[in-house]
Formats: C-alpha cells, structure tokens, sequence
C-alpha cells in the first residue's frame, strides 16, 4: 500500500515541488491549498486543511513561515497516531518551539531544504534538520525521505543565525542593488559595458527577485541579521569616509585585511576560476 502525504500549500512553489518529488517517489499525495485551485491532475484534492491531513501518513507544511505555527497547533491534534509532521520553514524558532509541544502520538521533523522550486535534481542539495525530539530518529526519517540530499544537523537558534548569513544578507544585499538597477534609465548600455563580476552579480539580483515578496521579507525579517546588517552599514560608511578622504593606505589596509581573512576559509582563486566557467556557460 502506497504511503500517504499530504501537502499543505500544494499550489505555491515549493508545495509544486515537492507534489513532483513524492509523486516520483511512488507516494500518494493528498494536497490542499487554501488560495489557489489544486490543478496537478496525479494529486487527491482536499476540501479542508483537517480532512487534508485525517489519514495522512507524513504531512509537509509548503506554507508562508508566519502561518505555520498556528497550523502545527491546529492539525497536530488531528493528524493520526505515528504520523509525521514536517516543517520547511526558512525561520526555525518559533516553528521549532510549536513542534515541541505538539502531542506525543505525532511525530516532529523539522528541516529547512536549502534549494528552492526550479531545483531539478536533490543530489548535492543540502537539507538542514533541527532536532526537536528525538535528533537520531528524526534525522534518520528526513534521510529515507531524501536520500539523494546532504543533510546538517543544528538546534533553532544557532540555525537562525546562521541562515542570517546564508539568506539574510544575501537577500537585503540583493534587495537593495535590485532597487539600484531598477532606477537605471540606460540598462541596456549597462549589460553592453558589463564584464563576468556584474553579469554574475546580475543573474543573482535577478533570481533572489523571483522569490514571493513574503518569502524576501520573511528571510529579512529574520531578527538575527540585524547586527549583519548593522555592521555592514558601518562598514560602508567606514569606506566611503576613506575614499572621499583620499585615505588610500587605510583603504588598501583594509581590503587586505578582508582579503587576508577570508581567504582563511574560501579558496579565493578557485572561486574565481569557478566564477568565470559559471558565466560562460551562462554565455553560450
């Protein structure tokens, strides 16, 4: 017998993907979604968030991170005994913090896959897991569901942090230059006159700006990029100040410091040799 999940947000992006996923995966798939009509003929419509889920044996919530701890609090009583629970939210603290207390008949699995929609194949793709319960069997079970994925394993808080980085700054750094090309009057001249740092620099401000509105607010609001972001403000100021000063010795001081420092943990010109073979495969 074929084993049942239900998708909860089954029409957005994500909730697309993973229908697809489990759907090759040989998986019955129950799907609702509460904004938009389910159209993937291969998937059971649901009429009711609760009736989505009654006899769901794995139930993943595809749904905006604002919304998922009520939703935990609301089906988990009414999920069945030894189903589980997966949060794929990209902030884990409160999310974390609802699973906990979510009835002992179900399961939690709380991970935050790293890839997003337009994600073809999940080899290499890396998959955080957060330990709620039990980490060795929660872990265990995320594995058997994506086998072919990396997997690290790290608590709610030190998660959240983390990501602050990955995503956070990432998507208020790109946030920003995309509202400077956006002003641009002559951006046709501008890609004529670009080399491969802005053509790579382009085709991330691009793809950050596919992502839901709330998904970039979400990602940004993320409480612990604020001393990121704060000190990156600092950081610009500082080298403004420099360069209007004409402070050229303190600048080339502190680009190699920067450079010095960095280098410590990325192979800085193997990133760059990659870079180039990323553009012009981009290019042909």
């Amino acid at each position: 017998m074929k084993k049942k999940i239900a998708i909860i947000g089954a029409e957005g992006q994500m909730g697309k993907w993973f229908s697809k996923y489990f759907i090759e995966k040989g998986f019955e798939i129950i799907g609702y979604d509460s904004e938009k009509e389910i159209l993937n003929k291969s998937i059971t419509k649901a009429q009711s968030l609760v009736g989505a889920i009654l006899s769901a044996d794995y139930v993943i919530l595809c749904i905006p991170v604002k919304r998922t701890p009520e939703t935990i609090r609301l089906i988990a009583k009414e999920m069945k005994r030894d189903a589980y629970l997966i949060d794929i939210s990209s902030l884990k603290l409160k999310t974390a913090a609802a699973l906990t207390k979510i009835p002992d008949k179900v399961n939690p699995i709380c991970i935050h896959p790293m890839f997003g929609p337009g994600t073809k194949k999940l080899n290499g793709q890396n998959i955080i897991s957060i330990p709620i319960r039990d980490a060795k069997k929660e872990l265990t079970v995320a594995k058997s569901l994506f086998r072919e994925a990396n997997f690290v394993q790290i608590d709610a808080t030190e998660h959240d942090k983390k990501i602050a980085i990955i995503l956070g700054m990432t998507h208020l750094v790109n946030l920003a230059l995309a509202n400077i090309l956006a002003k641009e009057e002559n951006f046709g001249l501008v890609e004529k006159m670009s080399g491969t740092t802005f053509k790579a620099q382009k085709l991330l401000t691009a793809g950050i700006m596919t992502e839901s509105p709330e998904l970039i607010e979400t990602i940004i609001s993320n409480p612990e990029i604020r001393r990121y972001a704060e000190e990156l403000w600092k950081d610009i100021g500082r080298m403004l100040i420099l360069i209007q000063e004409n402070r050229t010795e303190e600048m080339l001081k502190y680009i190699l410091s920067a450079k010095e420092r960095l280098g410590k943990n990325v192979n800085l010109d193997d990133a760059y040799k990659k870079l180039i073979s990323m553009v012009n495969s981009v290019d042909k």
